[in-house]
């Protein structure tokens, strides 16, 4: 019997916390006036929608793994204790192209951070 069998269950707020997309998790870990702090996982091979902002900027810090930014069309690699600043209306799309889950802390500034504060552009490029 494994450790996990005994483990107690997420709550029902601890699940609202969570999405799961087709590429991985983002987890809610804290929110507040102008901010929200983002627990950000990314499967091996896959990306985030290449995305814009109208109200707010993002940091994100790669915890373990490797990400590929693409930042209004510049590309940069980092890993493990790397981080990058995303301004507002920006384009950009981060990809995991190793072979370990990427996980990211990403934190959110701005005015406005609801969903539909996102612009998605085609990810056919």
């Amino acid at each position: 019997m494994d450790d996990l069998t005994n483990a107690p269950s997420p709550s029902p707020q601890e699940i609202e916390m969570t999405r799961t997309p087709p590429w991985g998790t983002v987890t809610v870990l804290e929110e507040g006036p102008r901010y929200r702090i983002n627990r950000i996982v990314i499967k091996p091979g896959h990306h985030m929608s290449t995305q814009m902002h109208y109200h707010r900027s993002e940091h994100w810090i790669v915890v373990s793994g490797t990400a590929r930014v693409i930042c209004d069309e510049k590309e940069t690699l980092l890993k493990q204790k790397e981080s990058t600043y995303v301004p507002m209306n920006t384009r950009h799309r981060v990809e995991n192209p190793g072979s370990i889950p990427l996980v990211m802390i990403e934190v959110q500034n701005g005015e406005y951070l609801g969903d539909d504060d996102i612009h998605r552009f085609d990810d056919q490029e």
